[in-house]
């Protein structure tokens, strides 16, 4: 460099700052700091360092880098890349979900993503033309999904590591053992991670939090939330906050509202519930009509947007159900307490009412807040039994709600609605919490009943708010949406239920509902039944938060939100906020609202993902102590790498892999959905009765492993 530049800092700082961000375009991965910087421009002198150090700061506030660590700045370069969720196999390969598709990304490019990450992505050509996906490498890491990870403890004299729990995560976390802080090898922990060279196989970590040891209740579920990136303590501002929340109903907002204490009203929910957050109320009219009220818990009352609870219930997104417990969204003060309906107490509560006819045809409709006293807590038990003796407390209003309940879902069913009867995989624990017995739930008339005035609330409140007609201009607003099926996996629909002798022909997307439904029907007292609508299911798109309405298939409707859990899902919140500003003409902003919605989708997917677990690993936890023993079962799914088997006895599902069974050489046929013996042609199908013997289970994989009985 001349002496003449030598002489001008401003111009040095510009070739300088020029230079900077030419290596960075080149190195868009990389991370550096001023000294490595200084090391590759060739500028030896303290000065100039100071100067490269003074111009990385700037670069980061102008957002062309960010700061990853003290002192060390990658590019925030993305042009013609792409940006999404990366979401690993088995095998090591990832794809990347983004707007316009999954992006393949082989095993030797995701270049230190973890699953769930956000990454940027270069796109590579395609060398197939046949290849569904595009194909691409991993330039950056965004955001880590989590910066905590879970798994068990293997330490020798000079260092350890932590074996992941998720087996999509398939690098072990090195720990030094200056950084194990108590933890023992074999037992379980939570490791922070705390870099990863460029130039190293494996990310470096420090342990955190021991667990305890592997296959305990307490050490395993932890684990669960924490590998789902789930929040289970509340931060002590959020518990401060929401304590100061009295229980005392204000007179002069009661002044404010409907009041509808005197009304017959009754919640319906399980019988371990303990967040009433939806009650039914019911008069009967002088013209004949029916005045049906849902009234909701009034959440935004208490948490108002921006304050510590609002900012804890978006993070969270929603409560979580595991087998043996609640992670609430809410502080329990609210979600048990405050807001909770609990019988022969005055609650505000935000309420959809409907005038209805014998019919069924909703007539009038209102929504409002309210204030409200549940005169009754039914189980769902209790309720069905009403329903099915025509006698109990109440039983004149029950058995008009489920009598108008049954026309409203006929009516919806005929308008292609689709009818899915889940069965819910449930366990009694003992006082220890170790599962004695595991049973399969089913959905009766008292749940229906309840479900069908949700939904009709639901439905209501979305047309009213999301009618460009009514208001003149669109109201910025949450919907849940569910797009049309698949036809590539309504087709493997198709092939799946030949195998059971039956036809199945549609002409549009209407058709495939009826089409469906019209299966159900046919095959519900089948044992396969339940099969059956889990591959229908698995040919859906998958419902998700949207602030585009493109109406939602599976319910028949043009016009879909969530309004009736608030004290369990954000998504409700917003939208009573949204609903209470439409109702009083209030032009109230909520910026970003599309980003919340991808937000509370994934926060939703994390909850079933964590709630999968939970019930995998109880399952596993039951079958223990009967390894060695022999069931009978069915094979309700196939893979490349074996098939699922549910023991009908036990009402646990575990998997029979393909390479143990000896007496062939097996592979999946993925045209005709089967396993096949490749010498003697013996072929496995969904459906077929099997009987198995448990060869080993393990709780902390939260696998069974069952191998056929010959």
């Amino acid at each position: 460099m001349n002496q003449t530049t030598k002489n001008k800092p401003g111009k040095k700082k510009g070739i300088l700052k020029s230079a900077i961000i030419n290596l960075y375009k080149k190195e868009p991965r990389k991370t550096f700091n001023y000294k490595q910087i200084a090391e590759l421009l060739n500028e030896n002198q303290a000065a100039d360092r100071k100067l490269i150090y003074g111009i990385l700061l700037e670069l980061s506030e102008e957002g062309l880098l960010k700061e990853m660590q003290k002192g060390k700045f990658k590019s925030t370069y993305t042009a013609k890349l792409k940006q999404g969720r990366i979401e690993f196999t088995r095998r090591g390969a990832g794809y990347v979900i983004t707007e316009d598709g999954d992006i393949y990304i082989a095993p030797k490019a995701t270049n230190h993503s973890l699953h769930g990450d956000t990454v940027s992505v270069k796109i590579l050509k395609r060398k197939n033309k046949n290849k569904k996906n595009e194909e691409g490498v991993v330039v950056d890491i965004i955001e880590r999904a989590n910066e905590q990870l879970v798994g068990t403890i293997e330490a020798n004299d000079k260092f350890a590591f932590l074996i992941p729990d998720n087996p999509k995560i398939d690098v072990d976390v090195f720990v030094p053992l200056s950084k194990m802080n108590g933890a023992k090898s074999g037992y379980k922990a939570i490791v922070k991670l705390l870099e990863w060279p460029d130039d190293a196989k494996n990310p470096f970590g420090e342990i955190i939090e021991v667990l305890g040891r592997p296959e305990s209740n307490e050490a395993e579920m932890k684990a669960i939330l924490i590998s789902n990136g789930i929040p289970f303590v509340f931060p002590d501002e959020v518990i401060k906050e929401a304590a100061a929340i009295s229980t005392t109903l204000n007179q002069s907002e009661i002044d404010k509202r409907k009041d509808l204490r005197d009304v017959l009203t009754m919640t319906i929910d399980p019988v371990d519930a303990r967040d009433f957050d939806d009650a039914i109320s019911l008069e009967f009219l002088e013209n004949g009509n029916f005045h049906i009220g849902v009234h909701i818990a009034d959440v935004g009352h208490y948490v108002s947007p921006g304050s510590e609870l609002d900012k804890e219930a978006y993070k969270r997104g929603n409560s979580v159900y595991l087998v043996d417990r609640v992670i609430p969204m809410l502080p329990e003060h609210l979600s048990n307490g405050v807001c909770s309906l609990r019988p022969n107490e005055d609650k505000f509560t935000f309420s959809a009412m409907f005038e209805i006819d014998k019919n069924g045809k909703v007539l009038n409709e209102w929504f409002g807040k309210t204030v409200t006293c549940s005169d009754k807590r039914f189980t769902y038990e209790e309720a069905q039994e009403v329903i099915e003796s025509g006698k109990g407390e109440h039983d004149k209003a029950l058995l008009t709600i489920d009598g108008l309940a049954k026309i409203l879902r006929k009516e919806r069913l005929n308008n292609g609605a689709l009818e899915i009867q889940s069965e819910e995989l449930r366990f009694e624990l003992n006082e220890e919490g170790a599962p004695i017995n595991a049973y399969k739930k089913i959905t009766k008339d008292s749940n229906k009943l309840v479900e069908e005035f949700m939904l009709l609330a639901n439905k209501k409140v979305a047309k009213y708010v999301g009618d460009v007609k009514t208001h003149k201009h669109v109201i910025p607003f949450i919907y849940r949406i569910h797009d049309k099926p698949d036809k590539e996996k309504v087709e493997l629909f198709r092939v799946f239920l030949q195998k059971f002798g039956k036809e199945f022909k549609y002409k549009n997307e209407k058709d495939i509902a009826l089409e469906m439904n019209k299966v159900f029907q046919e095959m519900k007292d089948e044992p396969s039944f339940s099969m059956i609508q889990s591959m229908a299911i698995r040919s859906m798109s998958k419902a998700v938060y949207e602030t585009e309405n493109i109406g939602h298939y599976g319910l028949g409707f043009s016009y879909y939100t969530h309004f009736t859990s608030p004290i369990r899902r954000y998504a409700d919140l917003l939208v009573h906020r949204i609903l209470f500003e439409t109702i009083h003409h209030k032009n109230q902003q909520h910026p970003g609202l599309k980003d919340t919605a991808l937000h509370i989708s994934q926060t939703e997917r994390r909850a079933v993902n964590a709630e999968r677990d939970s019930q995998k690993f109880f399952q596993a936890f039951y079958v223990k102590d009967k390894i060695g023993e022999s069931f009978s079962g069915k094979i309700t799914g196939i893979t490349e790498w074996g098939m699922y088997v549910e023991m009908t006895d036990l009402n646990c599902e575990g998997m029979v892999q393909i390479k143990s069974m000896k007496d062939d050489k097996y592979y999946f046929d993925e045209k005709k959905f089967s396993v096949i013996g490749a010498r003697y042609g013996e072929e496995f199908n969904v459906g077929d009765a099997v009987s198995v013997v448990i060869e080993k289970v393990s709780l902390t994989r939260k696998q069974i492993d069952l191998k056929l009985v010959e």
